[in-house]
């Protein structure tokens, strides 16, 4: 294996016939004045050569969909991988746009982690596994005593569509509810949502009273819920969903989990992104101290340092009559 990448006899534009050793497995900078060759060596040079011996690699086939670089003209480059490159423009600063956004190796990686990846317990750490249907509904009957529960079963996850096919099929299986993005909804003829929007949809297989007398019940309904919702359902207690999963569930805290999904690790949707900072890896907070770095002034005295200094506009209007009513 080469730890270096070898170029000799470089003249693709204004490169003069250079030779030059780059080493591999590091971050190189080309610096140089306008027009010195940088973009040339860079991009038209070791970009090209890597990317066009990359697709020359590939079937006719599928050659026929790329556009095959012309072969930049050096005597000789060796250590070379196949090669990305970003263009070189200014963007518009999104925070949501990243390295791997603009040369979509972000999209491969979230399908390798869904497709490959191990999910382990957030709780205690242990592998997740497949949890049966007895196990199920005992940590239902032992979390859930003596308590009002509806058993849902996840038909639609973060999709758009109006589904109206879907709710027929709903009607002519006997259920006459379902949770539309968390809202309990009647369904009625022509039922429908809205087709532009990302939606969840949940199926109401039963509501119950959690008791000992009600094991039957429970068999029944979480049966027809995991075969509704591909081996996933969830117990709402009145305030908050429980994921139960025949798929992924640690047997030791018995918490269940969502099927990995290419969504599960986009920090551009609500499925995958922190609750915190929703994907953008910084929160905005106020500081009080800061605001109002001396608590002896009075706002007359500048003392709120945002506002600075009073003077005739809405806003200090807006609030000396807040002041007042205060």
């Amino acid at each position: 294996m080469f730890n270096k990448i070898l170029i000799k006899g470089a003249r693709e534009h204004n490169l003069k016939n250079i030779d030059l050793e780059l080493p591999r497995d590091s971050f190189v900078v080309i610096t140089g004045l306008s027009g010195s060759g940088k973009s040339s060596l860079a991009f038209d040079t070791i970009y090209a050569e890597g990317q066009r011996r990359y697709i020359e690699s590939l079937s006719s086939y599928a050659r026929q969909f790329l556009n095959i670089l012309e072969k930049p003209d050096v005597d000789l480059i060796e250590g070379l991988s196949p090669a990305i490159s970003i263009e070189q423009k200014s963007t518009a600063g999104n925070p949501r746009s990243t390295v791997g956004t603009v040369n979509e190796i972000y999209d491969f990686l979230r399908l390798l982690f869904a497709r490959v990846g191990k999910v382990y317990c957030y709780n205690c750490g242990r592998p997740v596994e497949k949890q049966s249907s007895d196990q199920i509904i005992e940590t239902i009957l032992n979390d859930f005593d003596d308590k009002k529960i509806q058993l849902l079963a996840p038909v639609v996850r973060g999709r758009k569509g109006h589904y109206r096919e879907l709710f027929q099929e709903i009607i002519r299986d006997g259920f006459l509810r379902v949770r539309v993005d968390g809202e309990v909804k009647e369904i009625i003829d022509d039922f429908k949502v809205d087709r532009y929007k990302t939606h969840d949809i949940e199926l109401v297989v039963d509501r119950m009273k959690v008791n000992a007398t009600s094991r039957y019940r429970i068999r029944q309904s979480v049966e027809v819920a995991l075969n509704y919702g591909n081996g996933n359902l969830i117990i709402n207690d009145g305030g908050e969903d429980y994921w139960f999963s025949r798929n992924f569930a640690c047997a030791h805290c018995g918490i269940g989990f969502q099927e990995l999904a290419p969504n599960s690790f986009s920090f551009n949707s609500p499925y995958g992104s922190c609750p915190d900072c929703d994907g953008l890896g910084e929160k905005k907070e106020l500081d009080i101290n800061l605001i109002i770095p001396d608590k002896d002034k009075s706002i007359n005295q500048e003392g709120i340092a945002s506002l600075g200094k009073p003077r005739n506009i809405w806003f200090f209007n807006q609030l000396e009559c807040i002041a007042q009513k205060y």
